[in-house]
């Protein structure tokens, strides 16, 4: 499901316009990285949580070249963490 297809999925189960559903996502996604680069997390409960954690750097080797090691550097990543309710909804999914 891409962007668009979630939209239209909510629009159809609330009877809200495209426009503003197209809106609230943005705001959304907006909010949560904002609130990411200032190094806090965002929880729903339930569902599950974004953070953003720091990957060290680390010595990799240069795929052009495979004896040639280069320096990754350190980077911050978004992380993921699902809540119970989504995991114990796919649980049941798959078991069925």
């Amino acid at each position: 499901m891409n962007k668009a297809s979630l939209i239209e999925a909510i629009a159809g189960k609330t009877n809200i316009p495209k426009k503003d559903i197209e809106t609230v996502i943005e705001s959304f996604e907006e909010t949560v990285i904002l609130t990411l680069q200032k190094g806090e997390e965002v929880t729903l409960a339930g569902f599950g949580a974004f953070s953003a954690r720091q990957r060290s750097s680390r010595m990799g080797v240069n795929p052009q070249n495979p004896e040639e090691r280069i320096q990754i550097p350190a980077v911050t990543v978004p992380k993921f963490k699902a809540g119970k309710n989504l995991k114990d909804s796919l649980k049941r999914k798959t078991s069925a």
